[in-house]
């Protein structure tokens, strides 16, 4: 079997398996990546010896921009491959597993980072001026995501039926790591998204305008050009908006087991990382002042 038909029942099972649009894309990127380098050879035909080279290649090791990336990207990329083989010699498409010897790096947690108070000010003033169909969409997405903290994959994933207007709820079915979330929406959430899907009954909630649900990386380019628009002069991910959220709700309360529920986290370990950025927000505002 060629290995681009390997990956292909991986992507499938990925699915089977309920795991989010973002972690399927990931895959996607990765598992593209080591194609582009092994070739579309036989997938029995990989050893030990091609997958560590692949891993210490350019290809793997440095953007398109041609710098390193970083400890936790490379790390992604070291797991996707082993899951990928794992899941190819567990389904007996290879004899021995070619990734069995790769290990992730130990590197220390990165301190997660949002968006400043000015800079969220910017980007809502930004948002606020939405005129079109696109725009109105957009605005009720990044709404959805700076003030309930949602994911990007579980937001993309959310249909009509999932959003509770009435109860100011959404019903989050696809999560990282299975499972579902029910999260409060704030009446200026609930407005935006009203208008969203006035007059539909079911379907994809975030769709572009042909009706076809929207993907993550459509999501970044349009949250790339709001930035700009709100001159923000540097580049933010969808998820800098779940991680201002969360500072924000520590910042607010103190309360870490408050920013583990409201963000779904099964372990408070995951929250604890809130408290030290937002503690170094603070260090670095006294320090500028």
């Amino acid at each position: 079997m060629k290995i681009s038909e390997a990956i292909g029942q991986y992507l499938l099972q990925l699915q089977a398996d309920g795991r989010s649009m973002h972690t399927i894309m990931q895959a996607r990127r990765h598992t593209a990546l080591l194609v582009r380098f092994l070739g579309d050879c036989e997938i029995a035909e990989v050893g030990y010896q091609d997958v560590a080279r692949f891993l210490v290649s350019a290809m793997a090791t440095k953007t398109s921009a041609g710098t390193l990336k970083a400890p936790v990207s490379l790390n992604a990329l070291r797991s996707t491959v082993r899951t990928f083989f794992g899941f190819a010699h567990a389904a007996g498409l290879v004899l021995a597993n070619p990734a069995r010897l790769v290990r992730r790096a130990r590197v220390g947690p990165r301190a997660p980072r949002g968006l400043s108070k000015g800079e969220q000010a910017r980007l809502r003033a930004a948002l606020a001026t939405a005129t079109t169909w696109a725009e109105k969409r957009d605005a009720a997405l990044f709404a959805l995501l700076l003030d309930a903290g949602v994911r990007i994959g579980s937001a993309l994933a959310l249909d009509v039926g999932d959003v509770d207007l009435a109860a100011g709820e959404a019903h989050l079915r696809t999560l990282k790591g299975g499972g579902t979330q029910s999260v409060y929406l704030r009446s200026t959430v609930v407005d935006l998204l009203a208008r969203l899907v006035a007059g539909k009954a079911e379907g994809a909630v975030f769709t572009g305008e042909d009706g076809a649900r929207i993907g993550a990386r459509q999501v970044h380019r349009r949250l790339g050009w709001w930035c700009q628009r709100a001159g923000l002069g540097r580049e933010v991910g969808a998820h800098a908006l779940r991680h201002t959220f969360a500072m924000g709700v520590y910042e607010r309360t103190g309360d870490l087991p408050l920013v583990q529920a409201a963000l779904g986290h099964r372990s408070i370990e995951s929250s604890v990382v809130y408290a030290r950025a937002s503690a170094e927000r603070v260090r670095t505002a006294v320090l500028g002042g």
